[in-house]
């Protein structure tokens, strides 16, 4: 009897930077010419440090449409969002960018990766497969730093 490795066994931050190495081999998935210059959202006060940081936002949202699909933009807004630091007042919520969330989802929609449903975005069978299959390779390589893990 084999035992099925999926998103749900791993680390996220792990997968994250998994799927992120792939994702950057995918000429589907390109950052537009603005995205060096951009912040991610109105919380924020400066562009990411990371030069690759698009590649790390479409791995992120590919594990959350496979997680808590279907997903929409709106909710991807609320979930990368953060607290506007407003000096003397009082910090207050904001949504992230969600022109970044749509860049990335047509993206992905392009590569094969997720499709469209009646209520969001969903996972698509190639893109499960990619997430299922990263998920078990870093299962099996933190099973061999720990030998403990290596009946589970």
């Amino acid at each position: 009897m084999s035992i099925i490795t999926t998103v749900y066994d791993v680390p996220a931050d792990i997968l994250i930077d998994g799927v992120k190495e792939e994702l950057k081999n995918d000429k589907n998935l390109t950052p537009p010419q603005w995205a060096t210059f951009v912040k991610t959202g109105s919380s924020r006060e400066k562009v990411p440090d990371q030069s690759d940081w698009w590649y790390t936002r479409a791995a992120s949202i590919m594990r959350k449409v496979y997680v808590y699909g279907p997903v929409g933009v709106e909710t991807l807004r609320v979930d990368y969002g953060g607290k506007k630091n407003r000096g003397v007042k009082p910090e207050k919520f904001r949504k992230s960018s969600g022109s970044i969330i749509r860049k990335i989802f047509s993206q992905l929609e392009k590569g094969g990766y997720i499709t469209k449903a009646k209520n969001g975005r969903v996972i698509s069978p190639q893109g499960m497969s990619l997430l299922d299959k990263k998920a078990s390779e870093i299962k099996s390589q933190i099973a061999a730093e720990i030998p403990e893990l290596k009946k589970y």
